[in-house]
Order: structure tokens, then C-alpha cells, then sequence
């Protein structure tokens, strides 16, 4: 991930069609076309690919307000928006805001700040919730059920939240290792993995009961842990430039 734009897609069936738009605001689309979603992170927007035409269709604004307005009283454009990703039910996407660039590479990046983990409404392409976190964090992503938000904090205590989806309030804090990125889960969602960038690991946890159930050794800086066609798990080691490939029946 060194010396790039840090860029992160997803893909929905239904997309924009029409909007409206106040000064200020974000354009409340119509989406209801096959397209991608594409987080850029320098630019604080999120490009609307329409998949018929593989053409970007509209560009978001993405702001640190609730209601996706930037003005002088407070709200402003997001701060390095990082991963999306969307819910089971296709209708919201969850964007980490680490509030640092991470374009350069991931390395030691604590950072004591807030960050935040956005919602926005996948059709109408608007802010539903902000939630503050107290460290960066590396992406958001939803329960394979659509219940929970998990999210890590990039530090060397090593944790990662989980958040209701409906309320939003905190369920969960799980301790892994150190500096924690990616958190996916796998095919089945039986299992989530969470790579650990600083102990060169992959902590697997039960999503259930919120317990470790085996730490894997891994390359230098493992980034994430992504799940294959064959149901094993690659992970991405940024500074070793290798990939692991973690075997769940033998391992876990």
C-alpha cells in the first residue's frame, strides 16, 4: 500500500439515478443502478461508479457532521477516510476516518486523536451517524448478520470495538495484539480475524462470545486477513512483501 492513494471500494446492486443538493450539503442521491463505491482518501469524497457505463456518476463530499453539512460552525470535510464497507442489507456502508493519511504505508502510526466511524445511507448517499472513537482506526465493518460494527484502534495496547448497528452504542472492547489493522471475517462468519501489525499476528476471535481463540504468527506487518475462493485466509504483509496463507481447518 506505499506510494499510493489510499482507495478502497465496495459494490452495491442499485444505484444513483437523480439528486438534490443544498449549499453546503451533501447531494441526496437516488441510486438505483448496479455501481461501486470507491473511499478516496486524500480527497475526502466518495466516487459512484455506475457499473453499466464504468463511469464515475457523482462524487460525495464527505463531512464529519451528521447531518453532512460543512459550514463555519463546526462541520468540515472528513479527515482521511480510509475503508467502506457495506451492511448485509445493502442499504448502509461504514467508512473508518483515522484522521491520517495512510497513503504512505501503514508502519507505526499511533495516533491519540479522535477518529471516527461514519454511516452513510447507501441510496441516498448521506450521513446517518458519526461515532467517535479514541484512536485511529483502520476500517469499519459490518456483522455477516448486519448487528454489529467492528472496528480496530491502532496502538500497542491493541483492541478491537464492537458497536451495535441499530443503537450504535458500544457492545464490546476485545483485547488483541499490537496495533491492530484490517478486521474481516470469514465466509461462514464464524470467525473474525484481525491483523496486528506490530506482532506480526492474525488474532482470531469467536464473534459470539468475543474471545480469542488462537493467535497465528504471520509475516512483518500483516495489514489484513482476506478470505479466498478455497476458504482460506491471505494476509497482505506490507513491509515483509509476502502473504500468509492461513489453513482455518488445521489451524484453528
Amino acid at each position: 500500500m506505499k506510494n499510493r492513494t489510499q482507495i478502497s471500494m465496495v459494490i452495491i446492486g442499485f444505484f444513483i439515478a437523480s439528486c438534490t443538493k443544498t449549499d453546503n450539503a451533501q447531494p441526496v442521491l437516488a441510486i438505483n443502478y448496479p455501481a461501486a463505491y470507491v473511499v478516496n482518501g486524500t480527497s475526502s469524497t466518495l466516487s459512484v461508479i455506475n457499473l453499466n457505463t464504468n463511469e464515475v456518476a457523482n462524487l460525495i463530499q464527505l463531512t464529519d457532521d451528521v447531518s453532512g453539512m460543512t459550514h463555519n460552525g463546526g462541520g468540515k470535510f472528513l479527515q482521511y477516510p480510509h475503508h467502506v464497507y457495506l451492511n448485509p442489507a445493502k442499504n448502509q456502508i461504514a467508512i473508518a476516518a483515522p484522521g491520517i493519511d495512510l497513503s504512505g504505508g501503514h508502519g507505526v502510526v499511533t495516533h491519540g486523536g479522535t477518529a471516527k466511524v461514519v454511516i452513510i445511507d447507501a441510496v441516498k448517499g448521506v450521513n446517518i451517524k458519526l461515532i467517535s472513537v479514541p484512536l485511529m482506526n483502520h476500517n469499519a465493518i459490518y456483522s455477516p448478520d448486519g448487528t454489529e460494527i467492528w472496528t480496530s484502534q491502532i496502538d500497542e495496547k491493541g483492541t478491537v470495538l464492537v458497536f451495535d448497528a441499530n443503537t450504535y452504542n458500544l457492545k464490546s472492547t476485545i483485547s488483541v495484539g499490537k496495533e491492530p489493522a484490517e478486521v474481516t471475517f470469514s465466509s461462514d462468519g464464524s470467525l473474525v480475524f484481525v491483523a496486528n501489525g506490530m506482532d506480526n499476528s492474525i488474532s482470531v476471535i469467536n464473534p459470539v462470545t468475543k474471545t480469542i481463540i488462537a493467535t497465528i504468527p504471520v509475516g512483518k506487518n500483516p495489514v489484513g486477513a482476506w478470505m479466498g475462493s478455497d476458504n482460506r485466509m491471505y494476509v497482505d504483509n506490507e513491509d515483509g512483501q509476502t502473504v500468509s496463507i492461513i489453513d482455518q481447518v488445521q489451524r484453528i
